[in-house]
């Protein structure tokens, strides 16, 4: 199995033309980018968001031309730091343009297990990642029956979805 990282990976959100949508399903996701940022956020320490800011001018540029960001986050309750970390995030990524919905954990039966990216409803990419959640890269999946199931499960997870706000609020 091959799998894309680094500038190959990144091309795809640069690439696709209409929509690029993710399923987040692990309550832990480890990145050297954001480490320090973390460590500020458990430490109840402002935080810098330096580090992502090229995510985020990636998001406005798309959605200024019309391209939509999406993304739905399975998490457990009670939340885990990392993900009360993605709830700092996702106020960041949703006012740059990016959608995003969370369901519980106990909500999500049907829903895979695993993350996932699709791009344009065609191009479907599954997320690796090591024991210690470290990120390996992405599969390229071609099964076009593959590819509709997972249409299906993005389209099922949104409609289950809270969005951000409102989960936030809870």
């Amino acid at each position: 199995m091959s799998l894309l990282i680094g500038p190959e990976f990144s091309q795809l959100f640069r690439s696709f033309e209409h929509t690029a949508y993710r399923l987040e399903t692990r309550d832990l996701y480890k990145s050297n980018n954001e480490a320090t940022a973390f460590r500020q956020f458990v430490a109840g320490e402002p935080v810098d968001m330096g580090w992502f800011q090229n995510w985020l001018t990636m998001i406005r540029e798309a959605t200024a031309e019309g391209r939509r960001f999406a993304r739905v986050r399975v998490v457990s309750l009670p939340l885990t730091d990392y993900s009360r970390f993605g709830l700092l995030c996702s106020e960041h990524t949703n006012a740059a343009g990016e959608e995003t919905r969370y369901i519980r954990r106990e909500d999500a039966a049907g829903l895979p297990d695993y993350d996932y990216w699709l791009f344009d409803s065609r191009k479907l990419v599954r997320m690796h990642f090591d024991p210690d959640e470290n990120f390996l890269g992405g599969e390229i999946i071609e099964d076009t029956s593959e590819i509709v199931k997972h249409n299906y499960w993005r389209d099922a997870a949104w409609h289950r979805g809270t969005r951000r706000d409102d989960f936030a609020t809870e």
